[in-house]
């Protein structure tokens, strides 16, 4: 059954390709188009458009077009306006196909016009731009004003541009899902790496890391990046996987780009890049590697900007403090204030893009350094810098900063036993602890206005975006219509002549494969009874010289005389009737009785042995494969009897239950079957008696083969002894 199943579906995957090869390639997958005129981008309705494979549509009145090709595919784009066009199929990306000189029927195109509302649009970006740290809300009405210049028709790249614009404001005041609903939306308009790039950051910075991997991966095989792109995306898959918490998966992808950014001297990167592997190494606890590319990291951050050695130097400080090596902290916090000093604002700590609570301040960095101390019990020393600490967030109205390092004074005064100055610092501490709650209860409500604010900006944009696709809608309505009417009934009629065809050819293969199955299979199980009856054979004989050779051993040479005179008679017949899958049921039972003989005339004192033959059993009307009851006559014998204190007894009875069916039933009452395994041998009972499971194997083939033939069931004679074996016979 499995094989007809196997050649079944092998049948149907040859037969859809070699019938629709050409509907397969039809359907792999849609690219979308436009053509427009190159000075002016003005669409061009009704331009033909075919593939190498059959498809064919015309652009609409947006210029624009769908059609269903595959790799490879020659596209070919001809109207009378213009010349004809000729592009091959290598990706799945958009094909815009620009006209140079063309002009609109009847009216000249004000090409002003066109390099004015460009202009115009590049503006409001730079605008928005120029506010996005300072002012979100102007910044947001810039790049609105920027999608409403491009009309309902916009130009797919533009309003790309401007929706990147957008998602960057958000994404740098952590309005994280904001930031992907635009960079989505850019990306829907026109797929391009950098928008990509920003998608997966804002996905890392947002938590959604199993969606930061899957748009990542792909950029992989893009072979048009460049090396800054490169370099970007597998920082990003370094950072995905290290929050997936797999390093090596993420230091692989870091060391990629930090090949990359080398080869192409891209100095900025090759900080970061050492950087983030020490981190990956640092979370794996794997402290010597993460130390030596902290240091490869700080001596290049030297080179850079002020900014960026401060940031580099506060990132391996607390580093070392995790590692409790509090002087090499100490070190690197004390050589960051001078250099602080030197700059005009506070540093912006990785990952933040607005200046927030994560900034690096004076008032930070000397309250991390009092912390050093006091966690080497140094506390005298630690008092200066958390003073310090304090006056400089008082200074900047930092109150978080103020409040910490208040409360940590007071805990360093108790300690040193000076409870006065402790009492006035804890008190100081309740002061800024209540009005800090008040602040944090403006900010609530400042957060929800601007919220509101956002949330309002957003919608004007969404409409807009709206408007623009509701109009290409209406373009798009009417030509899909009929395009989808003609394509369904072409379709409808392959379908019904390849079901008709597949359905004969079908069911011809079905009944040509079933036909043959079975010859095969017959032919198997002929060939697996040969087998096993030519392993009965010498079986037989192996057991039988046994007996021969117990004679031999007594030197009774008159009883090994008689007793091969007998085996040879016996195994005449044997011989004889090895080839045949059934013999008539007298000669079995003529071979029986020899064989019995000879076993007792062995065993004299062992056993007696009779067998009842019912007078109504016509012995000539039944067949039965050769040698099929001798092994549960000799299991009888050897196992049962033979071991018996008393002289056993074995009964062969044969009774004719129908005309169809006769019971041929073998009972000794030697030892039993639980006895016998008791006393079997070690080796014996790793060793499976080869007669007993050829007859098994036998019977089963058989029963395939001729439905059900012979049935045995083994049993026990009675509780403490003796077995009994019923075969059951059919009738051919």
């Amino acid at each position: 059954m499995h094989r007809v199943t196997y050649i079944f579906v092998l049948f149907l995957v040859t037969f859809s390709t070699v019938l629709s090869q050409e509907f397969q390639n039809k359907i792999t997958f849609e690219i979308k188009g436009s053509v427009k005129g190159k000075e002016n981008f003005t669409p061009i309705s009704g331009v033909e458009v075919s593939s190498s494979s059959g498809g064919y549509t015309t652009t609409d009145g947006l210029g624009e077009f769908k059609i269903k090709v595959s790799l490879g595919d020659e596209l070919v784009l001809r109207s009378p306006e213009l010349e004809t066009v000729y592009y091959i199929i290598k990706s799945d990306e958009d094909v815009d196909v620009l006209v140079k000189g063309y002009k609109s029927k009847g009216e000249e195109f004000n090409l002003k016009t066109v390099r004015k509302k460009a202009v115009t649009h590049q503006s409001n970006l730079d605008s928005a731009n120029f506010y996005k740290k300072n002012d979100i809300g102007k910044s947001i009405d810039f790049i609105t004003q920027s999608i409403a210049s491009l009309g309902k028709r916009a130009n797919k790249k533009q309003l790309a541009e401007s929706l990147t614009a957008l998602g960057e404001v958000y994404q740098y005041h952590n309005q994280y899902d904001l930031a992907i609903q635009n960079y989505e939306d850019a990306l829907a308009a026109q797929k391009t790496i950098g928008t990509t790039l920003l998608l997966g950051n804002v996905y890392i910075l947002n938590g959604a890391y199993e969606k930061a991997e899957t748009i990542l991966l792909p950029l992989i095989d893009v072979k048009v990046a460049v090396p800054f792109q490169r370099v970007k995306l597998y920082e990003e898959l370094g950072d995905t996987y290290k929050n997936l918490h797999q390093v090596n998966k993420a230091v692989a992808y870091y060391k990629e780009g930090l090949t990359i950014a080398k080869k192409n001297q891209i100095v900025p990167k090759v900080t970061d890049l050492n950087s983030k592997i020490a981190d990956a190494y640092a979370e794996d606890n794997r402290s010597v590697e993460a130390e030596g590319f902290y240091n490869q990291s700080l001596n290049l951050a030297k080179k850079e900007a002020p900014q960026r050695s401060v940031r580099e130097k506060n990132k391996v400080a607390d580093f070392f403090n995790t590692r409790n090596q509090y002087d090499d902290e100490i070190e690197l916090r004390k050589e960051s204030l001078e250099e602080l000093k030197q700059l005009s604002e506070p540093v912006v700590e990785f990952g933040t893009g607005i200046l927030s609570l994560d900034s690096i301040t004076p008032q930070r960095i000397n309250y991390k350094i009092a912390n050093a101390y006091i966690s080497q019990n140094q506390y005298d020393a630690a008092i200066p810098f958390l003073k310090q600490s304090i006056e400089e967030a008082d200074r900047d109205d930092d109150l978080i900063v103020q409040k910490d390092a208040t409360r940590k004074l007071s805990e360093v005064y108790r300690e040193t036993g000076d409870f006065t100055k402790a009492l006035e610092a804890y008190q100081k501490y309740g002061t800024l602890v209540d009005t800090l709650y008040v602040r944090k209860e403006q900010e609530i409500s400042r957060a929800v206005r601007f919220n509101r604010e956002i949330a309002s900006r957003q919608n004007r944009i969404a409409g807009l975006e709206q408007e623009r696709e509701l109009s290409k809608s209406k373009y798009d309505l009417a030509l899909t219509s009929q395009e989808l009417t003609r394509e369904s009934n072409k379709r409808q009629e392959w379908i019904i002549y390849s079901l008709l065809l597949g359905l004969l050819l079908l069911g011809t293969t079905t009944f040509f494969f079933y036909r043959i199955n079975k010859q095969q299979k017959l032919a198997n199980n002929l060939l697996a009874l040969k087998s096993l009856r030519s392993q009965m054979n010498p079986h037989f004989i192996f057991n039988a010289l046994n007996s021969v050779n117990n004679y031999i051993a007594k030197s009774d040479e008159r009883s090994a005389n008689r007793y091969l005179s007998d085996f040879s008679t016996l195994m005449r017949s044997v011989l004889e009737n090895s080839e045949e899958d059934f013999i008539p049921l007298y000669k079995e039972l003529e071979l029986l009785e020899l064989y019995v003989k000879l076993e007792h005339s062995r065993f004299p004192d062992k056993f007696d042995y009779k067998i009842n033959l019912d007078k109504n059993i016509d012995v000539n009307a039944f067949q039965i494969p050769p040698m099929l009851l001798q092994p549960y006559i000799e299991n009888a014998i050897w196992h049962g009897l033979r071991y018996k204190d008393e002289k056993g007894f074995l009964n062969i009875d044969l009774v004719q239950k129908d005309n169809e069916i006769i019971e041929i039933t073998i009972k000794d009452n030697g030892i039993g079957r639980k006895k016998s395994a008791q006393l079997k041998t070690a080796n014996q009972k790793r060793q499976k008696s080869k007669g007993m499971g050829n007859i098994k194997k036998r019977i089963d083939i058989l029963n395939e083969m001729y439905k059900n033939k012979v049935a045995v069931s083994i049993s026990n004679l009675n509780d403490k002894e003796g077995t009994k074996v019923i075969l059951t016979l059919k009738k051919d």
